[in-house]
């Protein structure tokens, strides 16, 4: 008795691979901001590393604008302004 086996075929699927980060919404705990991007994926910092956003309420952190179609945040009141780019970087420690 023989036994047949039909190859099968395997239909081969690309992951998706984000072509930009942009943001589309901010959140912060007591410790982090978080940075919602349009593909999915959140970007987590600590907030020390901002001393203007460290040190202000959580009204004041609250009011931000995103701008250049998501590529920045800013804060009006604050006068803190911050690249998505900047945040995917991670921190320089050596220049601190």
């Amino acid at each position: 008795m023989s036994i047949s086996v039909k190859p099968t075929k395997t239909k081969f699927r690309r992951a998706f691979v984000p072509k930009t980060a942009l943001a589309k919404s901010v959140r912060f705990t007591n410790e982090l901001m978080e940075v919602s991007l349009t593909d999915g994926r959140i970007i987590s910092v600590p907030v020390i590393w901002f001393p203007l956003l460290h040190e202000a309420t959580l009204q004041q952190r609250e009011k931000y604008e995103i701008g250049g179609g998501g590529v920045s945040l800013h804060w009006p009141e604050l006068d803190e302004d911050l690249s998505v780019a900047s945040l995917l970087a991670g921190a320089d420690l050596a220049s601190a």
